[in-house]
């Protein structure tokens, strides 16, 4: 008897702490949500200074009245306990390095803000929205391989070489170019660096490219001091299977390690997979993206 009445007191308290939970999470005045719904986020440029609109936008960073609501996978559709008219600033997100699991708001795209009147259990479609780059963005290196040179040098050691896809080929991603490497049994290596350096700046520093690869490629930086120069890889980008995906890789930390560097160069390396017999790695439109610093 005393057992069965120590069970109703622990059934009791179980349910009495699930309620006060249930009141927790919708404490306040209100109770029934609101909800948002965005489709997707795309960018526009101007070509000539800022290249590309090509984006991969995967997320969006909410914040309602200036406090962070939370970030979401986008599409989305997501509660928000206020009602009547409320500042929204709208973050584009992707996921640094190509990894879900770093997933940040891109501090190089304009947030974008609007006014929204909210509705109790009502949703407000934004649809699909658009963002740019950010006023201080500042690209220092662009490649599109439109011009009648490559900005992108081989190293001695390489044995294979850089080429563009021909005008018209289904390999360009777009334009009339993209960038082409050919990998077989005596092109067994590649590797190339920027033909120019860049000053290492006081800010972050963000190498955006799109890529289409058939074989693994290493994407890294050389940094150089007045003495010394240190190569560092950073990322080794996956087969795409003959999909064109676009990445953004975060080249901040690495140019920071190493002290007295001044300057750098971002290379592209990698040794033909030993189970293909020729390989193919196409690229477009690089930019280092950054800030200009004093």
């Amino acid at each position: 008897m005393a057992e069965r009445k120590l069970l109703y007191y622990l059934f009791f308290l179980v349910v009495l702490l699930v309620f006060m939970i249930s009141c927790e999470k919708f404490k306040g005045d209100q109770s029934i949500p609101a909800y948002l719904s965005i489709d997707s986020i795309y960018i526009t440029t101007d070509y000539n200074k800022q290249g590309t609109n090509s984006q991969n936008i995967t997320d969006v960073w909410v914040y309602v009245d200036d406090e962070f609501l939370g970030a979401y996978e986008l599409p989305a559709r997501f509660p928000v306990l206020k009602s009547g008219t409320h500042s929204l600033k709208l973050w584009p997100g992707v996921k640094k390095n190509g990894i879900a699991a770093t997933r940040i708001a891109y501090e190089y795209y304009v947030p974008i803000q609007r006014n929204v009147t909210l509705k109790e259990d009502s949703t407000s479609k934004l649809g699909i929205l658009k963002s740019t780059y950010q006023v201080p963005a500042f690209f220092p290196w662009m490649e599109d391989f439109e011009n009648a040179g490559i900005s992108l040098d081989t190293t001695r050691r390489s044995t294979a070489y850089i080429d563009k896809t021909p005008a018209g080929s289904p390999f360009t991603f777009e334009g009339n170019h993209s960038g082409m490497v050919v990998m077989d049994s005596i092109h067994d290596f590649f590797e190339c660096q920027t033909h120019s350096e860049y000053t290492i700046p006081h800010s972050s520093v963000f190498l955006e490219m799109n890529f289409n690869t058939t074989n693994t490629l290493t994407v890294g930086v050389f940094s150089y001091s007045g003495i010394s120069v240190t190569q560092t890889p950073i990322l080794t980008l996956n087969r795409t299977n003959g999909n064109w995906k676009k990445i953004y890789i975060d080249l901040t930390t690495t140019l920071n390690a190493y002290q007295g560097m001044t300057s750098f160069r971002v290379y592209m390396g990698t040794f033909k997979d030993a189970d293909v017999k020729e390989s193919l790695i196409l690229f477009d439109n690089f930019k280092i993206v950054t800030r200009k610093t004093n």
